[in-house]
């Protein structure tokens, strides 16, 4: 897999987003953002708990639509200590969303075989998530002694989950539901489970937070003085300046608040790298604080 170009796009579908792939360096660890793609939401899941004219404020004050909401899709591969380890497997095809599930043509443009994947890591297991090993003809060229790390605490909540709490369109909760059970079903027997912290490879650690979901973790990586935290769905666009608004996908909406509050503070004071799955492509930034809450501080783009 050669990480050192590929941030440069090929020719593009003509239904495809480009640029759609970021490579950068964390230390001597080689780090690949891929977009899947984009989602449409309803604006209002952005913050169910927040006043509907403060939410429709805040979307106007960012050039948003007032009634809709584009989610990025961002998934990392990370090349450590000989391992090429997928964080997260996209959409894939598992519900009508026709701008996402971009993933596995994309890592075909990168030149990254599926064959070469020693690891998958999930932050947890939404559709969003683990959608894209669930394509048609996808698990067949995935080598056989393939490792997928995901929490425990993530695969017992999927076996009878709880979506007393969340705040999403009609559909959804089935369909996450159908998702996560086909997941552990297909791939019961190469699933390695920890409980709060793992080391997947060199430098690439994974840590259990909660909140999101019982079992979703953030991962690390660590490399010389170089440093990158990967949040899956602790942080969203709006989560800097409103860190305590509700996501709808959140199943645990105040201990997520508490998770994201603690890991914003966190890279402020370290200054490390920030990738998250929803912000926007390639999603690479800093955090600073502002005030009583945070700023998001985008990377400049590496040519």
């Amino acid at each position: 897999m050669n990480l050192h170009t590929t941030s440069h796009p090929v020719t593009p579908r003509s239904d495809e987003l480009v640029p759609s792939r970021y490579a950068l360096k964390i230390g001597e660890i080689d780090v690949l953002v891929v977009s899947d793609g984009v989602l449409t939401l309803p604006g209002a899941m952005l913050a169910h708990n927040a006043e509907p004219a403060v939410r429709a404020a805040w979307l106007k004050d960012n050039f948003l639509p007032p009634d809709a909401f584009d989610w990025a899709l961002n998934v990392v591969v990370v090349r450590s200590g000989g391992q090429t380890i997928l964080i997260d497997a996209g959409m894939g095809a598992e519900f009508p969303l026709p701008r996402a599930g971009q993933l596995i043509h994309r890592l075909k443009a990168a030149g990254i075989d599926l064959a070469s994947v020693t690891d998958v890591v999930l932050t947890h297991m939404h559709m969003d998530h683990v959608g894209g090993l669930l394509v048609d003809g996808v698990k067949d060229q995935l080598r056989p002694d393939l490792r997928i790390h995901v929490a425990a605490a993530e695969v017992k909540f999927w076996e009878s989950p709880d979506f007393s709490r969340v705040s999403m369109p009609p559909g959804f909760p089935d369909a996450l539901r159908n998702t996560a059970k086909r997941f552990v079903k297909e791939y019961s027997s190469q699933l390695r489970l920890f409980e709060e912290e793992y080391e997947v490879a060199p430098g690439v650690v994974i840590h259990r937070t909660g909140g999101h979901t019982p079992g979703h973790s953030v991962i690390r990586l660590a490399s010389g003085d170089d440093r990158l935290t990967f949040a899956g769905d602790l942080v969203f666009a709006v989560g800097f300046e409103h860190p305590n608004w509700y996501n709808g996908f959140e199943h645990d909406p105040e201990e997520a608040a508490r998770v994201r509050i603690r890991l914003l503070r966190e890279l402020a004071t370290t200054g490390g790298v920030l990738v998250a799955t929803h912000m926007p492509f390639p999603s690479v930034g800093h955090v600073a604080v502002a005030g009583d809450a945070f700023r998001w501080v985008p990377a400049i783009w590496d040519y």
